[in-house]
C-alpha cells in the first residue's frame, strides 16, 4: 500500500505536470498554437510511486526534468523530502545532479553544497560533510551554518582543536559567546592529556578553559583529578571542596573522593571535622550527601552514616516497605544487620537507575555526561537527590 511519503512525492510530479502544461497553454504564445497535452512522462513517473518504485522513479525524474531556474526549487524540495526520509542516497545524486549543471548561478551552487553536505553528515560520511562545510565556511552565505556543523562534526569524533577553532570563528561571524562549549573543549583536551600521563598540558588545557570565560566547575573538577593523580593532595582537597562550597550538584562526583583521600592519609577525624563544619553551614546538604554516599557505597564515616540513617527515616516511599522506625528504636546488635541490608538494597536501586537527567531535554544516564547526547548542550545535566521507587513500585503494582 503507498505510504504517506509517496504520495507526497506523486503531488509533486502532479504538480511538475500542472507546471508544465500551464507553460504550455500560456507561455511563447507564438511559438504554440494549442495547448499542449499532459506529457505521458509524468503519468508513467506517478505510475512509477504508486507502485513503490522509488528507485525507477527516481531515475526517471532525474532524466524528464532538465535543471533549470523553473524546476532546480523542485530539485531541492525533492532532495530534501528524501533526506528527511532517511533515503539520503537519493538526496545525494539530486544534489549532486543540480551540482554538475554548468551554468548554475554561485548562490544556487552554494545552497546545492550545503543541501549536498547536510546529506552526506546524515549518512555518516563525516569526512565528506567536513570538506563541503570547510569550503562554505570560506565566505559563502552558508559561512555561519557551515561553521555551526564542523563543530557539531569536531564533537562527534572528538577532534577538539579543530572544534576550537571553528568555535572562535563562530564567535566572530555569528555574534554570539560560545564560552561554555569552547571551554568544554579545552577540558576534553586536559582529560585526554592526563589519560596520557601528560599532566603538564592538562595543567596549561584547565588555564585555558577558564582564562577570559566563565568557569565551569568542569575545568575544577580536572584540576583536582591531576592534583590527586600526582599526590598533591593539599590541592585536590582544596579544590574539591571548593567545588561543593561553588555547587552542591557534583557533590556524587566529589565526596568519594575527599573521604579516599582522608582515609588515604590516615586524617578520618580531620574528614569527621571537615563534614560536620560543611553540614553545620549547610543543612540542606544532608539529602545530597545521603544519596552520594548510597550510590557510591560510602560507610563507616559517622557523620556521613547519620546522614544516610535520616534520609532512610524520611524516606515516605521505603516506609511503605520496611518500618524503618521500628527497627532504629531497638538496640539489639541483631538489628543492625537489617539496616544494612536496607542500605544496600538502597544501593543497588540507585544504580540501577538514572542519576543524572538533562535540565534541557530530560534525556537520563546513570553517569555524569557534559554534553548532553540528547540535546547536545553542555553542563546541563543534574543529579538525582532521591533514590528513584518508580521501579519497585511498579513490580509491587504488578
Amino acid at each position: 500500500m503507498p505510504t504517506e511519503s509517496t504520495f507526497l512525492l506523486a503531488g509533486l510530479f502532479l504538480l511538475l505536470a500542472a507546471l508544465g502544461w500551464a507553460l504550455g497553454r500560456f507561455g511563447e504564445r507564438e511559438e504554440v498554437e494549442s495547448p499542449q497535452p499532459l506529457n505521458v512522462d509524468y503519468l508513467k513517473g506517478l505510475n512509477f510511486l504508486l507502485n513503490e518504485q522509488t528507485d525507477q522513479a527516481l531515475e526517471h525524474f532525474l532524466k524528464m526534468v532538465r535543471v533549470d531556474d523553473k524546476t532546480i526549487e523542485t530539485h531541492f524540495a525533492l532532495g530534501s523530502l528524501f533526506r528527511r526520509r532517511g533515503e539520503v542516497d537519493r538526496a545525494i545524486r539530486i544534489h549532486q545532479n543540480i551540482i554538475a549543471r554548468p551554468d548554475l548561478a554561485a548562490e544556487q551552487r552554494d545552497q546545492a553544497l550545503y543541501s549536498l553536505a547536510k546529506d552526506y553528515q546524515r549518512a555518516g560520511l563525516l569526512d565528506r560533510a567536513e570538506s563541503v562545510f570547510l569550503r562554505l565556511a570560506e565566505g559563502s552565505r552558508y559561512q555561519v551554518q557551515a561553521l555551526e556543523n564542523l563543530c557539531r562534526i569536531y564533537e562527534q569524533e572528538k577532534e577538539w582543536g579543530k572544534a576550537i577553532e571553528s568555535g572562535q570563528r563562530l564567535e566572530v561571524l555569528g555574534g554570539r559567546s560560545l564560552a561554555l562549549q569552547i571551554a568544554h573543549y579545552y577540558c576534553e583536551l586536559a582529560e585526554a592529556a592526563a589519560a596520557k600521563g601528560d599532566y603538564a598540558a592538562g595543567r596549561a588545557y584547565v588555564k585555558k578553559a577558564q582564562t577570559g570565560r566563565p568557569r565551569t566547575l568542569r575545568g575544577a573538577l580536572t584540576r583536582a583529578h591531576i592534583a590527586r593523580d600526582t599526590g598533591d593532595f593539599k590541592t585536590a582537597l582544596k579544590l574539591y571542596h571548593r567545588i561543593i562550597d561553588e555547587s552542591n550538584y557534583l557533590i556524587a562526583e566529589t565526596l568519594p573522593e575527599i573521604v579516599a583521600i582522608y582515609e588515604q592519609e590516615g586524617e578520618t577525624r580531620e574528614l569527621e571535622r571537615a563534614l560536620r563544619s560543611l553540614l553545620q553551614k549547610q543543612p540542606g546538604m544532608r539529602t545530597l550527601i545521603a544519596y552520594s554516599a548510597i550510590v557510591n557505597d560510602l560507610g563507616g564515616v559517622p557523620a556521613i552514616d547519620e546522614c544516610v540513617e535520616r534520609y532512610m527515616l524520611d524516606e515516605p516511599t521505603l516506609g511503605e516497605f520496611v518500618d524503618l522506625h521500628r527497627l532504629s528504636e531497638r538496640t539489639a546488635d541483631s538489628d543492625a544487620p537489617a539496616l544494612a541490608r536496607i542500605r544496600q538494597a538502597l544501593c543497588k536501586l540507585a544504580t540501577t537507575t538514572p542519576r543524572y537527567q538533562c535540565q534541557e531535554c530530560g534525556f537520563s544516564s546513570q553517569r555524569l555526561l557534559w554534553q548532553c547526547p540528547g540535546c547536545r548542550n553542555w553542563e546541563t545535566q543534574r543529579p538525582a537527590s532521591r533514590v528513584q521507587f518508580d521501579t519497585v513500585l511498579q513490580h509491587s503494582i504488578t
